[in-house]
């Protein structure tokens, strides 16, 4: 295709996304997805080119332990946002996908009433084989989404570990799911995933487990005290409702505007944007030397070799690490 031509079709696709085309945008971002250079090629112009219409979004990262009720948590505050005329896109991070096809691919279905939303659009994660790759399409998708008019990207972590510190970098406020129940639970708690949390909500607060939510919740704020929180204008809250029946669900979605306001009022907000901007830029960089290495087979061989022989002791690890300096050209 002439590079006439491929101009031609980026801005067709970027007037499409403008004017909110779902089945355009899920072509843009299958684009972005791919791994053929032509398409990166195309997908770095187009995000370009969109770029003026992105960065106005409330995004917001979700995670929690399994069987928290993330899914039914993201339906719920969805079609709870949508009919407050909001428009959401639901994301996911999940490195685990490249695998087993990642449970996300499963969420639309857990997710009905989102799934069936005019104003909503759910996409799973990128099959890619990293998590920086990963969370590098994830975010690119978001821009899409924001360029596409959706004024509320919920950007969920499936996967554990370093991907809850992806989502976490590039989102506005992380909001961490908990279970009812202070006492296993709460030894359970992995510090630096509470570190993350601008916000923490424990979930299935109805019925006969409200007494044991309540509790529960207690238990996190004392905890919470002997933490650094993420920003020093924001204590974290925490707070009780149900994904289920919908009861706290707005009280939710105010402690997440409540945090945004606070953080722009300090200038903290547009500071921690900036900074997530520098963080994706050196992302991709990272990726994109893990995907020359992958792509250049002589390159593989000779650093299996060095890695060989650090692993014989023959070549100390740090002038192993010049030699593969070298070969990259660093």
């Amino acid at each position: 295709m002439s590079t006439a031509g491929t101009s031609k079709d980026n801005t067709a696709r970027a007037t499409s996304i403008r004017s909110g085309d779902r089945a355009a945008l899920a072509r843009a971002i299958t684009l972005i997805e791919s791994r053929r250079a032509d398409h990166q090629a195309q997908a770095r112009v187009l995000i370009q080119d969109l770029l003026p219409q992105t960065g106005k979004a409330i995004r917001v990262g979700i995670t929690g332990t399994p069987g928290v009720g993330k899914s039914t948590t993201i339906d719920t505050l969805g079609t709870y946002l949508t009919s407050k005329g909001h428009r959401v896109a639901v994301l996911a991070v999940d490195p685990s996908s490249a695998r087993s096809g990642g449970s996300i691919l499963g969420d639309k279905t857990r997710m009905a009433r989102l799934a069936s939303d005019t104003n909503a659009f759910i996409r799973p994660s990128p099959a890619a084989r990293t998590l920086g790759g990963v969370a590098a399409k994830t975010r690119e998708t978001m821009l899409l989404c924001e360029a596409a008019g959706y004024d509320v990207v919920l950007v969920e972590t499936i996967g554990i570990g370093q991907s809850e510190t992806a989502v976490a970098d590039m989102t506005d406020c992380f909001l961490l799911l908990m279970l009812p129940g202070a006492g296993d639970e709460l030894q359970g708690i992995k510090k630096g995933v509470v570190e993350l949390a601008d916000i923490v909500a424990v979930n299935k607060a109805d019925g006969d487990n409200i007494l044991r939510a309540n509790a529960a919740a207690s238990a996190y704020r004392a905890a919470l005290h002997i933490l650094s929180p993420r920003s020093p204008d924001w204590t974290p809250p925490v707070l009780t409702y149900s994904a289920l029946t919908g009861t706290g669900i707005d009280k939710l979605w105010a402690a997440v505007l409540d945090h945004r306001r606070i953080l722009t009022d300090s200038g903290e907000f547009t500071a921690q944007r900036q900074a997530q901007q520098i963080k994706w830029m050196w992302s991709i960089v990272e990726e994109r030397r893990s995907a020359r290495l992958r792509a250049d087979a002589h390159l593989r061989s000779q650093i299996q070799h060095i890695e060989q022989q650090v692993a014989k002791g023959e070549l100390a690890p740090g002038s192993a690490a010049d030699q593969v300096a070298t070969l990259l050209n660093l």
